[in-house]
């Protein structure tokens, strides 16, 4: 399908111009589609030009959430993704003033960015020059939106995983030279996931520096196209972030790198509803055992699990009963899903006030002290 086909199926599936606010302005579907593209396209072409679109800061704003799971798109990246017939219409259709205006709504201090799926990999490029100079220039333009909105961004930088060199080179840059906060990283790549061999020295790198490693899902090439009319993110996301957890604890790296705070999505993925078969796995295969010493839920606890697109209770029930609530944090999925939908999830489930600011903000500051500036 072409790109132009692509964008005509996603506004006649819009229904955005349908609203009374659209009707009573007195404006075309049209008129509204090529006013909309005008402004992406302008909100794109570089971080001050977003700037100026962006709606003002509030000065203070009633709960300060911080949200550590949070999209951005950059030019550079979705030329790719459109030469290479990948992404979604939430990734093309993203802005600076969509972010805020979101965050503004539930009170959403901080915004954490990282690039979604399928982020910058020489898997799909297929070429590990333009991979390098990917990740660089993405991350360049997620530091510099977070320096055209003071306080209200923190970033988390791209690496490009499957190339070692290349990845260490860009960890030196973005810490040493662009100030990032951490690094966004996919729980697989093709079919390797983040225990494996080749990523030692990159995860030894980050554990070095006592990094905060954000973990999003993707789908590993043994997954895809399974079910039909089932997109990979409905259930391969989820399984896929439990392989990675699963990955780093039973081949040892967990206990070896244990300076890395890793951040995982959706709660964790199915890892919790699968928890007694991690804890009973030592147990059965004796070649595991020694790759945890001091036992899987001594691994498990020390990870961070956020609330995106699990803010529900089939996925807080599971989480908050095995981990402490320490250990959670607030995720929206944006612009997948909305900052508000998160807060009232979270807030019906029935959490304490102490344990919500936990959730929303403070747990969030002990990572990422820099942001209670």
């Amino acid at each position: 399908m072409t790109g132009a086909s692509n964008r005509r199926r996603f506004f006649q599936q819009c229904g955005c111009c349908e609203t009374p606010q659209f009707k009573a302005a007195g404006l075309s579907r049209r008129e509204l589609m090529v006013s909309g593209m005008a402004a992406g396209l302008s909100a794109l072409a570089s971080p001050s030009a977003a700037l100026a679109q962006a709606p003002a800061t509030t000065a203070a704003t009633p709960k300060k959430i911080i949200d550590v799971h949070h999209h951005l798109s950059a030019p550079s990246l979705l030329s790719e993704l459109r030469t290479h017939k990948l992404g979604s219409p939430p990734t093309f259709n993203w802005s600076v003033s969509k972010s805020i205006g979101d965050m503004d709504k539930a009170g959403v201090a901080t915004a954490m960015l990282s690039f979604t799926t399928p982020a910058v990999s020489s898997e799909w490029l297929g070429d590990q020059a333009r991979t390098r100079q990917l990740a660089r220039e993405c991350n360049e333009y997620a530091v510099q939106l977070a320096k055209d909105h003071p306080g209200r961004f923190g970033v988390f930088a791209n690496l490009p995983m499957l190339d070692t060199e290349g990845s260490l080179a860009e960890i030196a840059y973005a810490f040493d030279v662009l100030k990032v906060d951490g690094v966004g990283i996919l729980t697989s790549y093709g079919n390797k996931y983040l225990g494996d061999p080749l990523f030692a020295p990159i995860l030894e790198e980050l554990n070095r520096r006592k990094a905060v490693v954000f973990t999003h899902p993707t789908a590993g090439t043994c997954c895809r196209n399974l079910v039909a009319d089932v997109p990979v993110q409905t259930i391969e996301f989820a399984t896929d972030t439990t392989r990675t957890i699963a990955s780093l604890v039973f081949s040892g790296t967990a206990a070896r790198t244990r300076d890395i705070r890793f951040i995982f999505s959706h709660a964790g993925g199915t890892m919790p509803y699968l928890i007694e078969r991690f804890t009973e796995l030592p147990k059965l295969n004796k070649a595991v055992a020694p790759h945890v010493p001091d036992g899987v839920m001594h691994e498990l606890s020390r990870f961070y699990y956020d609330t995106a697109q699990a803010s529900h209770p089939g996925a807080l029930s599971s989480l908050t009963k095995l981990f402490p609530v320490s250990q959670v944090l607030f995720g929206t999925d944006f612009p997948f899903r909305t900052s508000e939908e998160h807060l009232k999830g979270l807030e019906s489930f029935g959490l304490s006030t102490a344990d919500l600011q936990l959730i929303e903000r403070d747990n969030a500051l002990k990572l990422l002290p820099r942001l209670k500036g």
